[in-house]
């Protein structure tokens, strides 16, 4: 086994023993997070011209971001959990414009929103 795919599975089963210990709170920052390190990888990937990475972590981020749409309570939410959806719909949008047109501005917009719901979350907590 080469360092490389050494140092992958390493980081693989830390992310699942963090999962599992997580609470609900720490759960959603986890995809916050990774949200936003997709988003910056696919910057970068879009700045060298990988653009088979670019959509990759795009992509990914797009099903993060789903994910946090899903884990909205909209029946005791109320306003509020309709706001983040909706929110979180232009999120999708802007990577998919990002990705479609090859707009860097688009994604550090999407960084940006992520960054700051993902410090307002970490205020609740």
């Amino acid at each position: 086994m080469n360092t490389q795919a050494a140092l992958k599975s390493y980081a693989k089963v830390q992310y699942r023993a963090n999962v599992e210990i997580a609470s609900p709170h720490r759960l959603i920052d986890m995809l916050y997070e990774g949200a936003i390190e997709r988003i910056v990888q696919a910057k970068g990937a879009m700045e060298f011209g990988n653009v088979e990475l670019k959509g990759a972590k795009i992509n990914s981020a797009v099903s993060i971001v789903g994910g946090l749409r899903e884990s909205l309570n909209t029946d005791e939410g109320g306003e509020l959990a309709m706001n983040l959806d909706n929110l979180y719909v232009y999120i999708q949008s802007l990577l998919s414009t990002a990705h479609l047109k090859n707009d860097p501005k688009k994604l550090d917009e999407a960084i940006t929103l992520l960054s700051d719901l993902r410090s307002a979350w970490k205020q609740i907590g």
